[in-house]
């Protein structure tokens, strides 16, 4: 049973998170287990390594290509005996036929006139040849092993792909040779992607990559380089097929089109399931939300088809990265759990389940979403930082009693930092270990802080590299976990639940220093001090640069906001205002919180039906918009100072009055 959305509140919630979708993954997900023991001789962290090596050598391919289809298949992690939601086991990815995800169909029309036709990866195959994913089975008859090795033994893994890889050569006609350029047709037809333009783009970012060279510690612990080959060049590719003229997407992505409807859904005015905007001329997009949809796509574009239901701008599939776009981004989509969020923002939504990522979270989904992200982020000026591109969990609660209501997607193992790096802006410090700011950056792979809930209520989840850091009340492993008192008004402690934000800070995000003792470093956070463990040689954090807000001399406290709304001078007459009221938060005298940009003020009603854009309201109040927590959040301008950061130990910040742009 799907939630129905209610009539639209002012600041209500719209959101595209739905509990009825939820599957019971858990039991399809067995324990990890180690990598195997073979060659207990060689270095503990060196086995995969060596084992690229070997198979490069006895099938004939170079070891640049294999180790670079890889890391774009599993990013190197093995993974043994889970299956990816494609039915993918180990660092080749290589597919079980019962595992395997259906070919997608062509989606039914859209409601309320949209033209549903998603072709959601159907299309010629490179070349005109059939083809087929990365066949688990027929990989274990190539090198003479049973099935079960190839998902639980990673070296027999590495074997079967290479074996794959000349097989799909020597079926093309072409010699096993050790120059990397006469494998692309084979690296294209790796993955069984069916359609010409991801098939081109997947072969392109495997030769990307052996030109730049990698290096990357793996979930369970492996070493592994691909040394850099600049001399190596791309195939241009073939031509790329037409596709639906609303699509908004970067030529290199498979991108289709499935309507969300804009219609009346009952006689009192009522409509979904998205409200109609001529962004960015009546309102400025600043934002792009990343969600994950807690259900399976087939779902969810049920669910975005439905005028009833919440709605988003993009669809990326898990399989493959395949992008369905549903509403144009002039529009304004119900996705964020805020109108006011909602109606600065682009709304992505990525396959799959938080407590999971090892199975949803694929490099192909992080791949296409980054480009699309890009190409969006030039296309509206949106700035490529963790204030303007943040997750569907960093959402400003639009009102204080709606805070229990939002969202935990995409979830403490979302990737940012891996993330920024293929965004083109990759996060790092910008100002000395003593600075009076820091940014998170935890290293992914090696960051494995305890959760549970994953598989069942108080049950321990399998150690994962994860993005968030926990904040305590004092500089002790022991200490109480921070309260977030807005989400658990009831007085109930934060938990180590992995849907549990209280006492959480994530990758990207960027705090004023409140104090240091020994190895743990002290953030402002929702009013607080809250502590956190940053070794200097194994940090959770790194020194940054920029600008923070303090409340203004002689105020003892100001209030902090969900939104950022126009005076009330500012509303036309016969509009009703609306009220706006603080957090129950406060920001008091001394404490400094992060800001990337200044935020004008504006409303937009959208409580009654129409087919034309509503006009928008413009307030001269100007605001800025703060880390204040896990969640973003807006202060007045009038009621701080701002500060520049110091870099280092020495000196005192600076202090500047008034607003300033971004």
């Amino acid at each position: 049973m799907r939630r129905t959305v209610a009539p639209r509140v002012p600041g209500t919630q719209r959101t595209c998170r739905l509990t009825a979708c939820l599957i019971a993954t858990a039991a399809l997900l067995p324990p990890l287990l180690i990598l195997p023991a073979s060659g207990a001789d060689e270095a503990e962290d060196q086995r995969l390594q060596n084992a690229f090596t070997n198979a490069a050598r006895e099938f004939h391919v170079p070891s640049s290509v294999l180790l670079s289809v890889s890391y774009m298949q599993s990013r190197w992690d093995s993974h043994p005996g889970t299956p990816s939601v494609a039915g993918g086991y180990g660092p080749m990815h290589l597919v079980e036929a019962e595992g395997r995800a259906p070919s997608p169909a062509a989606a039914p029309a859209a409601p309320g006139g949209g033209t549903g036709s998603a072709l959601a990866g159907t299309g010629s195959a490179p070349g005109g040849h059939t083809v087929q994913p990365a066949d688990l089975e027929r990989a274990a008859r190539l090198i003479k092993v049973t099935p079960a090795e190839l998902r639980t033994d990673a070296v027999a893994n590495v074997r079967g792909g290479a074996a794959l890889l000349a097989a799909a050569q020597r079926h093309l006609g072409k010699p096993l040779s050790q120059d990397p350029e006469d494998w692309w047709q084979a690296v294209e037809r790796f993955p069984g992607t069916p359609d010409v333009t991801t098939a081109a783009t997947y072969a392109d970012d495997v030769f990307t990559l052996i030109r730049r060279g990698a290096h990357r510690t793996t979930a369970e612990g492996q070493d592994v380089t691909l040394p850099a080959s600049p001399g190596v060049r791309s195939n241009p590719g073939p031509q790329l097929p037409p596709r639906p003229k609303e699509v908004e997407c970067p030529p290199e992505l498979a991108c289709d089109w499935l309507a969300a409807p804009h219609v009346q859904i009952d006689e009192d005015g009522d409509y979904g399931n998205h409200d109609l905007a001529d962004r960015p001329r009546d309102q400025k997009i600043e934002y792009i939300v990343i969600h994950d949809t807690e259900a399976t796509l087939p779902n969810m574009f049920k669910t975005v088809q439905d005028p009833t239901e919440a709605s988003w701008h993009y669809s990326i599939r898990s399989a493959d990265g395949h992008v369905t776009q549903h509403i144009r981004t002039k529009d304004e989509a119900w996705h964020s759990g805020s109108q006011f969020v909602n109606a600065r923002s682009i709304g992505v939504e990525h396959e799959g389940f938080l407590a999971h990522p090892g199975a949803w979270y694929t490099e192909q989904m992080y791949r296409s979403s980054a480009r699309l992200v890009r190409f969006l982020a030039k296309k509206y000026d949106v700035p490529l930082d963790r204030q303007h591109v943040f997750g569907h969990d960093n959402v400003p609660a639009p009102t204080g009693d709606s805070i229990p209501e939002m969202h935990e997607d995409p979830g403490p193992f979302w990737d940012w930092r891996h993330y920024f790096d293929l965004l083109g802006a990759p996060l790092k410090a910008t100002a000395g270990p003593d600075s009076d700011m820091v940014m998170i950056l935890t290293d992914y792979a090696t960051h494995k802080p305890r959760y549970t809930g994953c598989d069942g209520p108080g049950k321990r989840c399998q150690p994962h590299g994860s993005s968030a850091v926990r904040l305590h009340t004092a500089p002790a492993d022991d200490a109480p976990l921070i309260q977030d008192p807005g989400r658990r008004p009831d007085g109930e402690e934060s938990t180590e639940d992995v849907s549990d934000l209280g006492s959480r800070v994530s990758t990207g995000q960027t705090f004023a220093v409140a104090g240091r003792s020994g190895e743990w470093t002290a953030i402002w956070f929702q009013g607080n001090k809250a502590w956190f463990k940053n070794p200097a040689d194994h940090p959770t954090a790194v020194g940054a640069s920029g600008r923070m807000v303090t409340p203004k001399a002689g105020l003892d406290e100001i209030p902090v906001y969900g939104r950022a709304l126009p005076e009330e001078e500012a509303y036309p007459e016969g509009m009703e205002e609306d009220t706006d009221t603080p957090l129950p938060y406060t920001l008091r005298a001394g404490q400094r919180y992060v800001t990337q940009a200044g935020v004008s003020s504006s409303y937009v009603d959208r409580s009654t039906f129409t087919d034309v854009p509503q006009p928008v309201v413009l307030g001269r109040e100007m605001y800025y918009e703060i880390q204040f927590g896990h969640r973003l959040a807006y202060v007045r301008a009038n009621d701080v100072d701002l500060v520049q950061a110091s870099t280092g130990s020495a000196g005192a910040p600076d202090q500047q009055s008034g607003p300033a742009g971004r």
